[in-house]
C-alpha cells in the first residue's frame, strides 16, 4: 500500500506526463498554422492495343489546402516532358474567349496556346482554396498514338499569391511502352 507522499508523486509524475504530451502536441498545431498544400492526381489508363487506335490517360489534379488559413490566388502548371508524343486537352478557355461564362468549373489558361509542354492554369471564380478544402482540375485527357515507341511524363506544380516557387505535386503520370503487335498478328 502507498502512503499519500508517494501517490501525490506518482499523480504528479503523471501529470508532467501529461503536460509534456500536451506541450509537443500544440508545438506541432503551431507548425501547421497558415496554408499548408498537398497536391496530387488521380487517373485511369486505356492502352490501345491496336496501332491504329489513340491510348488515353483520363485524369484529374487535386490541390487540398490542409493548412489552417486559405490559400489566396490559385493556379497550377502541368508539364509534359519534352519529347513525348502525348496531345493534352482539358476544360480550360483562353483570357479572350467568349465560352468563359458558359463552362462550368473551366480553368482559365494563362500562358500561350502555341506551348503544347506547359500549361498554366488558373480557376475561374476561385480567389482562394479554404482550409481543408480541395481544388480540383478535373478530367483533362492525354492521348497518344501506339504505333510506336513512346514515353514521357506529366508533372504537376501549385503555385498561389504567396508561393511564387511553387509546390509540386506527391505523384505524376509517366507512361512508357512498345507496341509488340506484327503486321498480320492484328487481324484476329
Amino acid at each position: 500500500m502507498m502512503d499519500s507522499s508517494q501517490e501525490i508523486s506518482l499523480w504528479k509524475k503523471k501529470n508532467d506526463q501529461y503536460f509534456d504530451e500536451i506541450k509537443q502536441l500544440i508545438s506541432k498545431l503551431k507548425q501547421t498554422e497558415g496554408w499548408k498544400l498537398i497536391s496530387y492526381f488521380t487517373y485511369a489508363i486505356h492502352f490501345s492495343h491496336d496501332p491504329k487506335m489513340d491510348s488515353m490517360v483520363l485524369g484529374s489534379y487535386h490541390v487540398h489546402n490542409i493548412g489552417d488559413q486559405p490559400f489566396p490566388s490559385p493556379y497550377i502548371c502541368l508539364k509534359i516532358s519534352s519529347e513525348a508524343p502525348f496531345h493534352f486537352s482539358g476544360k480550360y478557355v483562353y483570357k479572350d474567349s467568349l465560352q468563359k461564362m458558359k463552362m462550368q468549373g473551366a480553368w482559365e489558361r494563362m500562358n500561350e496556346h502555341t506551348d503544347k509542354e506547359e500549361f498554366w492554369l488558373q480557376p475561374s471564380g476561385t480567389a482562394q482554396i479554404e482550409p481543408n478544402e480541395t481544388l480540383s482540375f478535373s478530367n483533362f485527357q492525354l492521348k497518344w498514338s501506339a504505333d510506336q515507341k513512346y514515353s514521357g511524363s506529366l508533372l504537376g506544380y501549385t503555385y498561389g499569391e504567396e508561393n511564387k516557387n511553387g509546390t509540386p505535386s506527391l505523384n505524376q503520370i509517366n507512361i512508357s511502352g512498345t507496341n509488340i503487335i506484327q503486321e498480320g498478328e492484328s487481324d484476329g
